[in-house]
């Protein structure tokens, strides 16, 4: 089998520059919607987003119904942002990862996956992600790779449940910044909001027990009062560690 190619396309980087620029946290938004299609083009580019072995750890919930909207601004502690046109709840489902790597495997693009690509869905996988009942798989696991770590470089997890959740939630946050910069290349704004009642939210979106919301992003077109002051970062010198 010939060896996959797929030549990088030219591309702008001071038009990235001035989407990424450009994107604030919008607070207030007008009554405009955003086209459906619009809607959808952008959660495909969240789709597009890197994650953790391909796994997709992720479900996106777009609340568009005006009657659930209304029902979500107190869930939202009251947050003007919330006062939006659309809302995309981003949940993490860590627990699909085993049905997602068969998935894999049984749609591989182009056929017949490689026998890298089988062994780690079908081996390595399975061990670096199960965990077992009250996380006994992943206890033991910590002993075998904090002692192999001696030896040599080794990764040293995920090992327990809470792991899990770390794991899904660094990629459902990748898909979160996919989604927002989208929005805004789109034309729009959006504001990421992690304060909210998560069980009042997980009941209005009739979430699964293993189910856990990572973040609610707000959407629509920007107020001319949205933004609620200039930007303000650390001095990069103080952060950027050159080495």
């Amino acid at each position: 089998m010939a060896a996959y190619r797929e030549p990088a396309i030219k591309t702008s980087f001071p038009a990235f520059k001035k989407i990424v620029n450009s994107r604030r946290s919008v607070r207030k938004f007008t009554d405009e919607k955003i086209p459906q299609n619009v809607i959808d083009d952008c959660l495909d580019m969240a789709l597009a987003a890197p994650n953790s072995s391909n796994l997709q750890p992720w479900e996106f919930y777009v609340i568009q119904d005006e009657t659930l909207l209304k029902k979500f601004v107190p869930v939202c502690l009251g947050q003007q942002a919330a006062r939006a046109p659309v809302l995309v709840a981003i949940v993490e489902r860590q627990a699909n990862w085993r049905d997602v790597a068969k998935r894999i495997l049984r749609e591989w693009p182009g056929g017949q996956p490689p026998k890298i690509a089988k062994d780690y869905y079908s081996k390595l996988a399975q061990v670096m992600y199960t965990q077992g009942p009250m996380d006994v798989l992943g206890r033991a696991k910590k002993v075998g790779l904090t002692a192999a770590g001696m030896m040599k470089p080794m990764i040293r997890g995920p090992v327990s449940s809470a792991d899990m959740d770390v794991w899904a939630a660094k990629s459902c946050a990748l898909a979160a910044g996919h989604l927002m910069l989208a929005f805004r290349a789109a034309g729009y704004d959006s504001c990421p909001m992690e304060g909210f009642d998560a069980v009042r939210a997980r009941k209005l979106l009739k979430l699964p027990g293993d189910a856990t919301i990572n973040m609610i992003v707000s959407a629509g077109v920007r107020a001319e009062d949205g933004v609620f002051s200039p930007r303000y970062r650390v001095p990069r010198e103080e952060v950027i560690r050159y080495l």
